[in-house]
């Protein structure tokens, strides 16, 4: 009861009129800031910031988490309609969203994506209520030897899955490692890689790497190889899902919510890994093999709804760990930590008796954020889809304006747009052979992070690999990647062995 009390009083002061208006702007700007390619929630709320200063604690508070997770439905819009990412996290709903939205079904994914979000959102925000104590608890005993290997499992997912063969998954993937490595070395501070440029000591930025490989390739590939697309290639043929659609994406926003509530409790690489397990998971789980065909293909609607989900659920686990150990798992929750700061509040175990409104109005708006995301959302899919009746080269145009503009914005570098175009091209060679490009962002964002890792992990060895194999959940996780890795490639022999013997017959 005393966790229903709380609940209560932080309803009671999240619907007051003032902070209703601040969660719907939030949600409102959240969902504009995710579909502008280049611009995330991290760089929303960090310039927005110091316009808040003197705005109530709670408001404020209120309205950096609408932004937070509203990015994270407006993401969905342009990968689905345009193939453009708004955030890193969108871009395996691009991979499949897209071509459902170039077969007349991007009213249906449109649609998919935004209730899976709701339904994940509010799962894990019930989570977030019930158990935020007991499952950071958890987290927190997870070592470097751990989130290394949840790493590997991450890699060689998307190497195995994405793309033709697994060979070309794992060639993309140490492209996006390689990139991972140029800057300075995290450890002894020299630079890597750069090749005197001093423009590369901070690194590549992972937004120009998004932005190029989709975004600007797409453009590109468009403009050399698909000059003369038919017109009725991005028809809209239904708004809404189907019951087929429904019975498809109800276990795939369930099994997603499943995958992405215990990432957001960690810090191990945000939303990208639990959304390309979902991906993964979906792919293998299902049985029909008419709906299996349709993945890479027509456009499988469970690879929009498991990722979606997956996605909304780890953005909102994530809170779990900031409001009870004052650890952020992501470049948001980062900002979000310094938003608590400047209010001169430690987020952290005392919290929940520190600043109680506080944190329980804040639980009690991510309820009402879902519902103002999906009455947002749903609603306007007719409107999101006429997107589609834009001429091409006006809509390539816009896209192209967009991204140049967000990198741009994000440093002042007239470098980072010859490099963003320089991505873009390798992202048209990449297309033009087969090469998948997630893994290449994925192998970006995560390779800097596995390093640390494995070098924090090979310490408390004291220089043996042996710490890998000393804890069970290390152990699980090797055994769950060998699997990853041996099994398909069994199923796959055992098939063969079958049709050779049905053929010998």
């Amino acid at each position: 009861m005393d966790i229903l009390g709380a609940l209560m009083n932080g309803f009671a002061a999240a619907i007051t009129p003032a902070n209703l208006v601040w969660c719907l702007v939030g949600c409102a700007l959240g969902t504009a800031v995710g579909v502008l390619p280049g611009i995330g929630p991290a760089v929303a709320v960090a310039m927005l910031l110091p316009i808040t200063g003197k705005v109530d604690m709670t408001a404020s508070m209120i309205f950096f988490s609408g932004i937070y997770y509203g990015a994270m439905y407006g993401g969905s819009t342009t990968s689905i309609l345009l193939n453009t990412p708004g955030e890193t996290a969108s871009m395996v709903t691009a991979m499949e969203g897209n071509k459902m939205a170039k077969n007349g079904r991007a009213g249906a994914a449109l649609a998919t994506a935004a209730v899976g979000s709701f339904v994940a959102g509010t799962i894990a925000t019930i989570i977030v209520t019930l158990f935020a104590p007991y499952v950071a608890d958890f987290a927190v005993r997870l070592g470097p030897p751990e989130y290394f290997l949840l790493m590997v499992l991450a890699f060689t997912t998307v190497s195995a899955v994405l793309g033709k063969s697994t060979l070309r998954g794992m060639t993309a993937l140490f492209v996006g490692l390689a990139m991972g490595c140029v800057g300075l070395d995290q450890i002894s501070g020299q630079g890597r890689y750069t090749g005197g440029v001093p423009e590369l000591l901070d690194g590549i930025e992972i937004v120009l790497v998004a932005v190029g490989l989709f975004a600007v390739a797409e453009v590109m590939y468009a403009a050399l190889y698909e000059g003369r697309v038919s017109e009725t290639q991005n028809k809209l043929s239904r708004v809404h899902m189907t019951r087929r659609d429904w019975r498809r994406s109800v276990p795939a926003w369930l099994r997603g919510t499943v995958i992405g509530v215990p990432f957001g409790c960690i810090p191990a690489g945000g939303t990208e890994i639990p959304t390309f397990l979902s991906y993964a998971a979906e792919k293998r789980l299902t049985k029909d093999p008419q709906d299996r065909a349709e993945f890479g293909t027509k456009g499988a609607i469970e690879g929009v709804a498991g990722p979606e989900a997956a996605n909304n659920a780890t953005v909102t686990a994530a809170l779990i760990p900031l409001l009870t150990l004052g650890i952020p798992t992501s470049n948001t929750t980062a900002i979000l930590l310094g938003a608590f700061q400047n209010y001169g509040i430690q987020p952290g175990p005392q919290l929940f008796t520190t600043s109680a409104a506080l944190v329980w109005a804040l639980i009690a708006s991510l309820y009402i954020g879902n519902v103002m995301l999906l009455v947002l959302n749903l609603p306007m899919v007719g409107l999101w889809v006429k997107l589609l009746k834009i001429p091409k080269p006006q809509l390539f145009a816009g896209i192209l304006i967009f991204a140049t503009v967000g990198a741009y914005g994000m440093r002042q570098s007239a470098f980072d747009l010859y490099l963003l175009y320089a991505i873009g091209v390798l992202g048209v060679v990449m297309r033009r052979f087969d090469f998948p490009t997630a893994p290449v962002v994925v192998g970006m964002i995560l390779g800097p992070l596995a390093e640390a890792q494995l070098r924090n992990a090979i310490s408390i060895g004291e220089g043996s690999a042996v710490v890998f194999i000393q804890r069970p959940m290390s152990v699980a996780l090797i055994v769950i990647v060998l699997a990853v890795l041996v099994l398909p490639r069994i199923f796959k022999r055992l098939e063969e062995r079958k049709l050779r013997a049905a053929t010998a017959k």
